[in-house]
């Protein structure tokens, strides 16, 4: 592949898409973006241009995705709300993997989940699960990517976590805290992505951290190392979920969801596959210390203002 080769990549202008696009045009590439927001901050300028999803339109999609090598995908909700669904991103998905096949585009990095099923009862797993089976099945050149928690400088997990022992007076967990995560690092995972976009073998990857935490370990640490110690107690779920709610009003955000909880407790942020990042996060929380927590990273604020710089809390 040569270094004019064309590259899409979804939510450039945000999270996980960002990094992606940064290294692609380090390395020669030509870049555009499909995005729910081409009106956001773009801190590519010239060099990335916005292109709307447009999946009411297949034909206007795929005319999008002409000339394009790699289409790396990270588009996908968090949660339901009035405003997204799982079931509108799978259908969006879908759309995408066929206007890309309509404008022979030759693979497709697709960032998934640890432990997909179409038989979860958990509508993330299912949902990416039914994807993971139609890229596979399309005909397409793939990779898929298959992270826990990705954190960074605009995460919202580590963050949030950081910002409720500086701000509660004392943390709850999920029942006994003990089922895992496996946090890989945004740059650790942009890396991964661009160097199987190179690729044209189809694989399938955990894209998991070198450090394993229980959810009790990593609010213990993150605590340890922003210096501040508060009680870790075990609540039931749904006494977690309420809280959790009740917090969200004052924030306007959805902290938590009853799925997500029992995603975690169902351990599916867990896998024994080796790591496929190298950073640990242990050691960027230590350089970021003192930034980390300052602020609430609302994940609502950033999906309805679609305007301003995805950047990460001060």
């Amino acid at each position: 592949m040569t270094n004019t080769s064309t590259h899409a990549v979804t939510g450039a202008f945000g999270y996980t898409g960002r990094y992606v696009a940064e290294r692609l045009l380090d390395q020669g590439h030509k870049v555009i973006t499909l995005t729910n927001s081409p009106d956001r901050f773009n801190p590519f300028g010239s060099q990335v241009q916005a292109i709307p999803f447009n999946f009411d339109q297949p034909d206007v999609l795929a005319q999008s995705l002409q000339g394009v090598n790699v289409l790396y995908n990270t588009y996908w909700v968090r949660f339901n709300h009035r405003l997204f669904t799982h079931a509108d991103a799978v259908r969006n998905t879908l759309t995408l993997f066929e206007a890309a096949l309509k404008a022979g585009v030759e693979r497709i990095v697709h960032v998934s989940i640890t432990n997909p099923s179409e038989d979860s009862p958990l509508e993330y797993f299912s949902g990416k699960a039914r994807l993971e089976t139609a890229l596979k099945s399309s005909g397409l050149s793939y990779a898929v990517l298959r992270p826990t928690v990705i954190f960074g400088a605009e995460d919202i997990l580590i963050n949030n976590i950081a910002w409720m022992l500086r701000k509660l007076p004392v943390v709850g967990v999920f029942g006994d805290g003990r089922y895992r995560l496996q946090p890989i690092y945004v740059e650790d995972m942009a890396d991964l992505a661009v160097r199987e976009g190179m690729s044209r073998t189809n694989t399938v990857i955990d894209a998991i951290g070198p450090e394993t935490f229980t959810y009790r370990e990593l609010i213990e640490t993150i605590g340890k190392i922003i210096g501040v110690t508060r009680p870790i107690v075990s609540v039931p779920p749904s006494i977690g979920y309420l809280t959790a709610r009740i917090l969200g009003w004052f924030v306007g955000d959805v902290i938590l969801t009853r799925p997500e909880i029992e995603g975690l407790m169902a351990d599916l942020l867990y896998t024994d596959s080796p790591p496929a990042g190298a950073t640990h996060l242990t050691d960027w929380a230590v350089k970021n210390r003192d930034r980390l927590g300052r602020a609430y990273a609302s994940e609502l604020r950033r999906r309805k203002n679609r305007r301003a710089s995805y950047a990460g809390p001060p």
